[in-house]
């Protein structure tokens, strides 16, 4: 509320506060829905959501404020909000209800495959790379939603068998990620690769597979940089951007302009230059963020994309399903490896490669899709809470059952014992005999017949 309000006293243009009050309405439902349709949801989860959402918004914003069509990204964001949240509503009863999802394996694998293919051979090129199909005004990357059918393909595959030729069956997934190779999508690539290389790992727990995976990926890295142009130009801007200004390092170099002049607390809203950063509302957005709002805020947003991944990685491990649990881990890994390339590339950690910041960035295939993850994720957290009574209940059946054992066998004990003491106390009556008569002594006897005669 207080971001919108700084927008509206610097431009006075009310356009804003509808934009906010559209927004608050839809945070709001997104909140009071959640409680209504799945009460045992997780409320961390939402309002993280909610928050990310938020500060997207915001700073979405204030940036389509001077563009070509005022505030026509932010309304289009909003919109994408709101078809997202739908999917996020229904998906979690899915998940839920549809106990088969962990036999479509080679559905998985042939519909994501097809999908990235079909980008491949005749989406257009774009920044040196083919990402997207044009439906309109709405430009649509599947390899956003592959990801969601990839990790689904890989759990899959793993829950069935662990056993070396499987492993070596899973392999398929390198074919979605050789597809992506092909397509220039590299930033996408090395997500999906770094995905299945730790769901492989915790399935197996062998570390002779990461050592492998980690081997290959370096050398793949090493092939592509010579094989693709606009990698080189990358990493050469990557390792010094100043010396590359004009030459592909002044993306990354006004980048750093920007998170340097904000400081701690940020310039303010419409006090910054974030407009001089390349498609900062897509992959340069933390930038600015970091240059109006602060440091401070920057950091309160990492926190909360690693407490969502910590939340990822809790529901992993008290699930009892090892197909729901990969999905899980597979969905955590793919969330905050997205998120680290992200911010890693805007800060020169890492070269940069072009992915979105979930929930913040423009983008409606970027939106959508996290938030579908949420949903699943949503839904496993309501399968876990399912268990988790399923197992509560067994639990009190069996204290109940060993308590009506325990009360029965007292019982017997009582009943053995009242019988045999019934039976001890007549056989411990005094019984009356039958006392023999008296004889008098022989020598007595033959006195008084003496006597007598």
């Amino acid at each position: 509320m207080v971001s919108f309000f700084a927008m509206y006293t610097a431009k006075k243009d009310l356009r804003i506060l509808f934009i906010y009050a559209a927004l608050a309405v839809v945070i709001l439902g997104v909140i009071l829905l959640y409680n209504l349709i799945y009460p045992s949801v997780s409320r961390l989860v939402v309002n993280n959501m909610c928050m990310l959402i938020t500060a997207g918004m915001i700073m979405i914003t204030r940036l389509s404020v001077d563009s070509k069509s005022p505030y026509g990204i932010a309304v289009k964001q909003l919109a994408f909000v709101i078809v997202g949240v739908s999917f996020g509503l229904i998906v979690p009863v899915l998940i839920r209800k549809m106990e088969f999802l962990e036999n479509w394996t080679y559905i998985y694998a042939g519909v994501g495959g097809a999908a990235l293919l079909v980008v491949a051979l005749f989406a257009a090129t774009s920044g040196g790379a083919k990402l997207s199909f044009n439906l309109g005004p709405v430009s649509i990357q599947p390899s956003e939603f592959v990801k969601i059918l990839f990790v689904f393909y890989v759990a899959s595959s793993l829950k069935k068998s662990i056993e070396f030729k499987n492993v070596v069956v899973t392999a398929v997934a390198a074919a979605h990620v050789l597809i992506l190779v092909i397509s220039t999508d590299l930033g996408a690539a090395l997500i999906y690769f770094v995905v299945y290389l730790i769901m492989l790992y915790v399935a197996t727990r062998q570390p002779l597979y990461a050592v492998a995976g980690v081997g290959a990926g370096c050398g793949a890295a090493v092939i592509g940089y010579h094989i693709f142009s606009h990698i080189k130009v990358r990493v050469a801007a990557w390792q010094d951007p100043f010396a590359t200004y004009s030459n592909g390092g002044y993306q990354i170099a006004q980048s750093l302009f920007a998170i340097g002049s904000g400081g701690w607390f940020g310039t303010g809203l419409f006090k910054g230059q974030p407009d001089t950063i390349p498609v900062a509302e897509t992959d340069l957005i933390f930038s600015a963020i970091t240059e109006e709002i602060g440091m401070i805020f920057s950091l309160c947003l990492i926190l909360i994309c690693v407490s969502c991944y910590v939340m990822f990685l809790n529901i992993a491990m008290e699930l009892r399903n090892q197909f729901y649990k990969l999905v899980a881990l597979g969905l955590g890994t793919c969330y905050i490896f997205q998120v680290f390339l992200q911010i890693g590339g805007v800060t020169k950690f890492i070269p940069l490669t072009g992915v979105t910041l979930p929930f913040v960035s423009y983008g409606g295939s970027s939106l959508l899709s996290t938030m579908i993850m949420f949903g699943i994720i949503q839904g496993l957290y309501i399968v876990r809470e399912d268990e988790e009574a399923e197992r509560e209940e067994k639990r009190r059946k069996k204290l109940q059952h060993e308590k009506n054992a325990k009360r029965r066998e007292r019982e017997l004990k009582d009943g053995s014992g009242r019988k045999t003491k019934k039976k001890s106390t007549t056989s411990d009556k005094p019984r009356f005999e039958e006392v023999p008569r008296q004889r008098t002594p022989k020598k007595a006897r033959s006195h008084n017949q003496q006597r007598v005669r």
